[in-house]
């Protein structure tokens, strides 16, 4: 009797480790090369995983454009920056590319970039200003129009929350 529990015991631990090993793997599953980075399914505005450029070559997720929502809470994530000595080389930098990283995203959102006039405007106003000339020198010479770009897109930006949420 004692072996025959014994034999019964083996069997269902080996249909047990069968099923260890079965349901185990040893790497952790790749993400679909179709999901976006939240993991959540695409929408109307993600760009469809292969989307091509204008020369026809698919566009590598990491060079497409934010969101506009994206776009706008690094913008954001900016406000608390000061440009103290030792720093504002580094935070007028950061300002000048999330400012242009919100204007890409504007200009490639489904909306149409006729949608967002005004901060389109004072990016280019911004641009116009700064001549092509990013270096720090010219940064901290227009580091008040920097910081009253990014208050007003701010500003302009908080008055059409479904942009953004």
């Amino acid at each position: 009797m004692r072996f025959g529990s014994t034999a019964v015991g083996a069997a269902l631990l080996a249909v047990a480790l069968a099923g260890f090993t079965v349901s185990c793997d040893l790497a952790p599953a790749a993400r679909p090369v179709s999901a976006p980075p939240d993991g959540g399914a695409l929408g109307p505005s993600d760009p469809s995983p292969s989307a091509p450029s204008p020369t026809g070559e698919p566009i590598p997720p990491e060079a497409r454009p934010d969101k506009v929502r994206d776009a706008f809470a690094r913008l954001q994530a900016t406000l608390d920056d000061s440009c103290v000595p030792g720093n504002c080389a580094y935070v007028l930098g950061r300002l000048d590319d999330e400012l242009h990283r919100m204007d890409r995203a504007m200009k490639a959102d489904p909306k149409g970039s006729g949608h967002f006039p005004e901060p389109i405007a004072l990016i280019a106003k911004l641009d116009g200003e700064l001549g092509g000339n990013r270096s720090t020198v010219n940064l901290e010479k227009h580091k008040v129009l920097l910081i009253e770009t990014r208050d007003r897109i701010n500003t302009w930006m908080q008055g059409h929350p479904d942009d953004y949420r």
